[in-house]
Parts: structure tokens; sequence; C-alpha cells
């Protein structure tokens, strides 16, 4: 499978200064690295991007996941491999993915409470904003049908 055309952020050069900028602020969040990877994995997973999916599981594994939990990700709520926090990470994810699945409120205020509970606001922050790129990763990717296994840059 190829790609309809180049990755936009790299025919775009200041888009990718964009990208690396908000990356970094999201380490600066202190929230976990493997809960920061599990969010990033579910998102794509339920956006169906495959070099996304592709990509957060090498990540992830660089980040000390297991094959074991990586593929129960998907399957999170039945799965014994994951913390309190790590379900409240995986929940808020899939909500702030799924926004227009909902009536009322995108995130509703048991989700919302449940990630505060285990996360502070910097590391909340950390968390929504690696939902948010990783769902604007997958917008881009699917749109060009970037194949799993590239890498941007």
């Amino acid at each position: 499978m190829n790609a309809r055309m180049k990755n936009p952020a790299m025919v775009l050069p200041d888009a990718m200064k964009g990208i690396q900028s908000l990356i970094s602020a999201i380490h600066q969040g202190d929230a976990p690295q493997q809960i920061l990877e599990l969010v990033h994995l579910r998102t794509s997973q339920i956006n169906g991007c495959s070099a996304c999916v592709y990509g957060g599981i090498a990540s992830a594994k660089k980040a000390g996941e297991t094959d074991e939990r990586l593929h129960q990700v998907a399957a999170w709520r039945e799965a014994p491999f994951f913390s309190d926090a790590e379900r409240a990470a995986l929940a808020l994810a899939e909500a702030a993915t799924r926004i227009a699945d909902r009536s009322g409120k995108a995130v509703p205020d048991e989700v919302w409470d449940e990630a505060a509970d285990h996360f502070d606001e910097k590391q909340l922050s950390a968390i929504i904003l690696m939902v948010a790129m990783t769902n604007f990763f997958n917008r881009i990717n699917t749109t060009v049908e970037e194949p799993a296994g590239t890498t941007w840059g």
C-alpha cells in the first residue's frame, strides 16, 4: 500500500515545528510515559489508523510495555492487566475521541471525575493533549492512507 501523497506535515515544514513543540509540551506534563502510550494506542485503534497503531505499539514497547498488555488494550475493560489509573486514562481517551457518539456531554462527568481522581491538572493536560494530538495524527494518516511502518520524518 502506498500513501496518496506525502504526509502534509512533511510538505509544509512549519507544521512539523508546531507538532514537535506540542509533543515537547506533552512530555512536560509528567504523566507516566506508559499511560501516554496506552492512550495513543487506544485512540488510534478507535480511529482505525494503522500507521499510528503500528508506531504506537513500537513506541509503547520502547517505554517498557509488554506484549501481554498491548494485546489487550482494545479490550481493556475486560482485561485484568491495567491499573485503576490506566483504566481512567483509557476511558478518558475513548470519550474524548468519540465525542460525536454521545448526546449531552462528550466526556461524561463520571469519566472526568475518575481521571481527575488519579491525575493532577498537569498530568491531565498531558493526557488530553496526547489524545488530541493522536486524533490529529489519525485524521491526517487515514486521509492520505499512510501505510503502517512509515515514519513522519
